[in-house]
C-alpha cells in the first residue's frame, strides 16, 4: 500500500509552512512608549523632592542666580530654632568647624552655601559663616529666595 505523491502537493505543503513562519517586518514599539511615558512621570514628580531636606523659609532678595556645577553643591542649612545641618545630618555648632575642616581637605576649592532661616537670629548665621571660614572654605554663598515685584 504505497500512495504516490505527485511534485505540486509536495510544493503546496512547504509554500504554507514558509507563510506560516515569515518573520515579522514591523517593530512594536508601543510597550517602549509606555515604559517611557511612566519613567517621565516618575521623573518629573521625583525631582523636586530631591533638593535639601531640612525645611526651612529663605528669605527673599534681588539678585541673579549663580551658574550650577555639575557636582552636587555642600549646603549648610540653619533652622528657625538655631540647629545647624551639613546637607542633612544635624551637627552641633561646636563640632562644625572639626566636621568641615575633614571636608574641606577634597572639596576646599568649591564653594559652600549657607542658607539661613528668615527668622534666625543674625548673630547664629555669623557664627556658622565663621566656622565655615577656619574650616578652610573660601567661597561662601548665601542662598535665599527670588524676591518678588521690581
Amino acid at each position: 500500500m504505497a500512495t504516490s505523491v505527485t511534485p505540486t502537493q509536495q510544493m503546496k505543503g512547504r509554500r504554507r509552512r514558509g507563510r506560516r513562519h515569515t518573520p515579522m517586518s514591523e517593530i512594536n514599539v508601543t510597550p517602549m512608549v509606555d515604559v517611557m511615558l511612566v519613567l517621565l512621570i516618575i521623573f518629573m514628580v521625583a525631582a523636586p523632592l530631591l533638593t535639601v531636606g531640612v525645611p526651612i523659609e529663605l528669605p527673599s532678595a534681588k539678585g541673579q542666580q549663580l551658574q550650577a556645577n555639575s557636582k552636587e553643591p555642600l549646603t549648610l542649612s540653619v533652622s528657625t530654632s538655631g540647629d545647624v545641618f551639613i546637607g542633612e545630618t544635624k551637627v552641633a555648632l561646636a563640632d562644625l568647624s572639626a566636621k568641615l575642616a575633614e571636608i574641606a581637605k577634597s572639596r576646599a576649592d568649591e564653594a559652600i552655601f549657607v542658607r539661613g532661616d528668615k527668622g534666625v537670629d543674625y548673630g547664629t548665621v555669623l557664627k556658622v559663616m565663621g566656622r565655615v571660614n577656619a574650616a578652610g572654605f573660601k567661597k561662601i554663598s548665601l542662598v535665599s529666595e527670588k524676591e518678588e515685584g521690581g
